[in-house]
C-alpha cells in the first residue's frame, strides 16, 4: 500500500537515541538485523530504565555502535553527527514515566525539551539531516471523551493534562518549528501504550507480571476504569520501521490500536494467566493527581502507508510473560518500581549494563570517537553509602550499627542542621547515595523542655530540617527523614478503640505541645520537597530495656502512668524497614508505625509477664497527669496500611512487642 510514486527513502548512518531504553532497543535490533548497510549508532546515557542488555542481540553485528552520553551535551551530539556522518536521527531519549512526573517535573524539562532543542540546534548546524524522526506520545492529546467513536487525528488540538505530557508536547512544537523556519526535515509519531519484553517494570503490565510472579498483589490507581490501547513492541517497530522509509516530511503519524482494555481488564487477564483469584489479588489504590480516562487514537494514516498490527492481545500477553517469567532478574532490584506509586531517582549514573565482557562497539574506522564498552561492567547494584545526623541520638546510633551489620558505607554529618554551608560541605566531602536525618530536639528528658526553649526547637526542628532537605534537594539526594506521629489526637472521626486511625494525607490536629506544633509546622512545609521521605514515629521501643529514651522503660519507672491505647514503633522491626525504603526510592508521608495500638497497661503487664514477676504499677488519668506535666501529651492510632502493604511482613505491635523486645530480655536482670 506504498503511496503512488512515492520513493522509499534509504538511509545510510542512523542516530537512535535513548536505544538502550524500551521501545528503541526493539527499533534498533530490527533495523541493525534487516539492514546490515545501515550503520547504526546509539546514544544513551544509561539511567535507570536503561539496560545494555537490551541491545544483546546486535552487539556481534558489524553495523552496530554504542556510545554512552547524554543527548543534552551540545558539544557531543555535534561531533556524533559529524564523525559519524549520520543523515537520520530517530530521537526516543526522553523520561516517559507519568508518576515520576508528578514528582520531578523539572528532570522531564531538562531530558524532554531541553535535550530535543540541543538535537535540533545541532541539527541545524550541520546542515546534513535528511530525516528527523521525533518520538512522540498519545498523551500530548489529552484525555478523550469517553463516548467518542472516533480517536484523535493527527491534526487534533495537543490538550496534554500532566507534566509528562506538557514536556512531550513543548518538544513536538520545537521539532515542528525547526521543520518550518529551517527546512529540518521533520516526521512525529505519537503512540499507544507499548509492552513487551524488555520493559521495565514502573509501567503498568511488567509490574503486574513481576508482582504476581512474586505473589504481591496488584495495585491499581483508582477505580480500575481508565481506558488504555497496548500495542506488542515488535509491532511497533515494525511501525518504526515503515514510517523511517515511507514517512512523508513534515507529517505526524498516529501508532495505534482501536482495540482498548480498562486497566482492571488488564489485571484480570494476567490473574488469569498466573491462575490467581482476581478478588484476592488486585487492590484499589489512591489515584494519581489527574489520570487521563481514556486516549484513543484514529490510525488510518499509518495504515495508508502499509503497516498494520499483527500481534493480538492474547498472543503478545502470553509472550511478555514467558519473557518476564524466564528474565526475572533482568533489571536487578526493581523493588522501587513496584510501588503503587513509584517515585525513581531519575539520575544518570543508576546505570544497568550487559553481564557479558563482550565490547558492544565498532568503530567504523574512527578509533578517537567516544565509546562506551562493557568490559568492567556488572550487574551488581552500585553502592550505597549513608549520611546520617544525630550522632548521638539515639535513632542516629542505631542508625550507625544497622549500617555495619548490613555492610553499607556510612559516615556521621559534621555540620548543625541550620548551617548551610557545613551541610554542603558534608556532601561534598561524603558523597552519600542517601541522606538520613535523625537529629532534632525532642527535650531533656522530655517535650516539656521545648516549652521554655522555643527558638532553640524552631532553629533545629523547622530550620535545621528545611535546609537540609533543600540542600540535598539541590544535589539530587534523597533524604529519609524520622519524623513524628504525635501531631494527631483521638477525635469524634478518629475515636479512641475505634481502629479508625489516622492516615498519612489527614491534617495534623494536635499543637497542645510547642514540639508537636514545631513538628507538624516542618512537615507540611517538607511536602513542597519531592525529594523527602518522611517517616513518623511514634512512642519507640526497643530491646535496650535500661535506655532512658525507650518508652517502656519510661513507663515502667512511673509511679502512676494513664491507661490509653496508642500506636507504636519498634525500632529493631523498622529501623531497617527505613534502610530498604531509601533502597527502593520511597517518598512522601508513611506513618512509621507497627498495625495497631497497645495501651499502657498491656506494655506494663508484658513487661511483668516477662521481665519482673513482682512488678506493680498504679493508673491515674489525664486530668492527674496535666497537673505534673508542662504540655499535653498527643494520643492516637495511626494508620498503618500503606506501609504493610509496602512490607506485608511487618508484624502487629503486640506481635512485634514479643518478638523483639520481651521475648530477647525473657529472665534477664535489668540494671535501674
Amino acid at each position: 500500500m506504498e503511496k503512488k510514486g512515492m520513493a522509499a527513502y534509504k538511509p545510510k548512518s542512523i542516530l537512535i537515541t535513548g536505544a538502550a531504553g524500551f521501545i528503541a532497543s526493539h527499533v534498533a535490533n530490527r533495523l541493525i538485523r534487516n539492514y546490515p548497510a545501515y550503520k547504526i549508532v546509539v546514544l544513551d546515557k544509561l539511567d535507570y530504565c536503561s539496560n545494555l542488555k537490551n541491545l544483546s542481540p546486535s552487539r556481534t553485528s558489524p553495523n552496530f555502535k554504542f556510545v554512552k552520553g547524554d543527548i543534552a551535551s551540545a558539544d557531543l551530539v555535534s561531533y556524533l553527527l559529524i564523525t559519524e556522518s549520520i543523515d537520520t536521527i530517530m530521537h526516543f531519549a526522553a523520561q516517559t514515566h507519568v508518576d515520576n512526573s508528578f514528582g520531578n517535573s523539572l528532570e522531564f524539562t531538562k531530558n524532554n525539551i531541553y535535550g530535543t532543542h540541543v538535537l535540533l540546534e545541532a541539527c541545524k548546524v550541520t546542515g546534513q539531516i535528511r530525516r528527523f524522526i521525533h518520538v512522540s506520545t498519545d498523551e500530548v492529546y489529552g484525555e478523550t471523551d469517553e463516548n467518542a467513536v472516533v480517536g484523535n487525528h493527527e491534526a487534533s488540538q495537543l490538550l496534554p493534562t500532566n507534566p509528562y505530557s506538557a514536556t512531550k508536547a513543548g518538544a513536538e512544537m520545537l521539532v515542528m518549528a525547526y521543520g518550518r523556519s529551517y527546512g529540518l526535515p521533520v516526521i512525529t509519531t505519537r503512540g499507544n501504550n507499548v509492552y513487551g519484553p524488555n520493559q521495565f517494570p514502573e509501567k503498568l503490565i511488567p509490574k503486574f507480571i513481576l508482582l504476581a510472579m512474586r505473589g504481591r498483589s496488584l495495585p491499581i490507581h483508582g477505580d480500575g476504569s481508565n481506558v488504555r490501547s497496548y500495542l506488542y513492541c515488535e509491532d511497533v517497530a515494525e511501525a518504526f520501521e515503515v514510517i523511517l522509509h515511507r514517512g512523508e516530511i513534515g507529517h505526524v503519524y498516529n501508532i495505534g490500536t482501536t482495540k482498548e482494555r480498562r486497566v482492571i481488564d488488564v489485571a484480570e487477564d494476567i490473574c488469569k494467566l498466573f491462575s490467581l483469584d482476581p478478588d484476592a489479588v488486585i487492590k484499589f489504590v489512591e489515584n494519581r493527581p489527574f489520570n487521563d480516562q481514556r486516549y484513543f487514537l484514529d490510525d488510518q494514516k499509518l495504515k495508508i502507508l502499509g503497516w498494520s498490527e499483527r500481534t493480538n492481545w492474547e498472543e503478545g500477553l502470553r509472550k511478555t510473560i514467558d519473557w518476564y517469567t524466564n528474565n526475572p532478574d533482568w533489571w536487578g532490584d526493581v523493588s522501587g518500581a513496584l510501588l503503587p506509586h513509584p517515585r525513581m531517582l531519575m539520575m544518570p549514573g543508576t546505570e544497568r549494563h550487559s553481564d557479558g565482557p563482550e565490547e558492544i562497539t565498532r568503530n567504523f574506522n574512527n578509533p578517537a570517537v567516544l565509546v562506551s564498552t562493557t568490559a568492567d561492567c556488572s550487574t551488581k547494584k552500585p553502592s550505597l553509602k549513608f549520611l546520617i545526623y544525630g550522632r548521638t541520638g539515639w535513632i542516629g546510633g542505631l542508625l550507625g550499627k544497622i549500617c555495619e551489620e548490613q555492610g553499607i558505607l556510612y559516615e556521621y554529618g559534621k555540620g548543625r542542621l541550620q548551617d548551610r554551608a557545613q551541610l554542603e560541605s558534608d556532601v561534598r566531602n561524603v558523597k552519600p547515595t542517601h541522606v538520613f536525618n535523625a537529629a532534632g530536639l525532642t527535650g531533656r528528658p522530655n517535650v516539656d523542655w521545648c516549652e521554655f526553649h522555643k527558638q532553640e526547637t524552631i532553629r533545629t526542628n523547622v530550620v535545621g530540617t528545611l535546609t537540609l532537605a533543600d540542600v540535598c534537594l539541590e544535589n539530587g539526594l534523597s533524604l529519609m527523614n524520622y519524623a513524628t506521629g504525635c501531631i494527631f489526637e483521638y477525635n469524634a472521626h478518629h475515636p479512641e478503640g475505634s481502629g479508625i486511625g489516622f492516615k498519612e494525607e489527614d491534617t495534623p490536629n494536635f499543637t497542645g505541645s510547642f514540639y508537636s506544633k514545631t513538628k507538624a509546622m516542618v512537615e507540611d512545609l517538607l511536602n513542597e520537597y519531592d525529594n523527602v521521605c518522611t517517616l513518623r514515629i511514634r512512642m519507640p521501643i526497643s530491646s535496650d530495656l535500661s535506655n532512658p529514651r525507650n518508652f517502656i522503660t519510661k513507663i515502667s519507672r512511673y509511679s502512676k502512668v494513664v491507661n490509653i491505647p496508642n500506636s507504636m514503633t519498634v525500632l529493631e522491626e523498622l529501623l531497617p524497614i527505613s534502610v530498604e525504603m531509601a533502597r527502593r526510592g520511597c517518598r512522601g508521608v508513611w506513618n512509621f508505625t507497627n498495625p495497631g495500638v497497645a495501651s499502657h497497661n498491656e506494655i506494663l503487664e508484658m513487661f511483668r509477664d516477662y521481665i519482673d514477676p513482682s512488678f506493680r504499677w498504679a493508673n491515674f488519668s489525664l486530668e492527674e497527669q496535666a497537673r505534673v506535666i508542662v504540655a499535653p501529651r498527643s494520643n492516637n492510632e495511626l494508620d498503618a496500611s500503606k506501609l504493610k502493604r509496602e512490607f506485608p511482613e511487618l508484624l502487629s505491635i503486640k506481635e512485634s512487642l514479643v518478638k523483639y523486645v520481651f521475648e530477647p530480655n525473657r529472665g534477664r536482670e535489668l540494671s535501674s
